[in-house]
């Protein structure tokens, strides 16, 4: 069993998910992205959004087996539609979640992290304003 499943999409979500990862210090972390990160370690998920419907279904299966064979204490996710489908999947199987949106989203909770809520024992922005707009918890920005 590892300690943290850490779960990104691609570019600046993986960036992010980087630089949390000093956070992590100490625990056994496993990481998946849905792009090539140059890193064979990197367990590598199917990519999708919400006009590919059946990448979605792809990647959800993809979700529930690598939730199944890392079997994770927690997940934490910076976005988008893959670390989602990772974090619903570790929500069914009682796992603690964690969604950090994007700093992008300087005005309100992205598509993604809106749905994230519902699944995430911790739900955070990195900007005041969104938490004050959304209910998201404001810890400050990584970036």
């Amino acid at each position: 069993m590892c300690e943290i499943l850490a779960v990104s999409s691609g570019g600046g979500h993986w960036q992010q998910l980087q630089l949390l990862s000093k956070a992590f210090d100490g625990k056994k972390v496993v990481y998946a992205c849905s792009s090539d990160v140059g890193d064979a370690s990197i367990i590598r998920l199917p990519d999708c959004n919400m006009r590919t419907p059946w990448r979605l279904i792809i990647t959800a299966i993809a979700a529930w087996k690598l939730v199944r064979q890392i079997n994770p204490d927690t997940v934490v996710s910076t976005g988008a539609a893959p670390g989602v489908l990772v974090l619903i999947t570790a929500k069914l199987h009682r796992r603690r979640t964690v969604w950090v949106d994007s700093i992008a989203n300087t005005e309100r909770m992205s598509l993604s992290g809106r749905l994230a809520r519902s699944f995430s024992d911790l739900w955070v922005t990195q900007w005041p304003q969104v938490s004050h707009r959304s209910g998201a918890v404001y810890l400050g920005a990584i970036i």
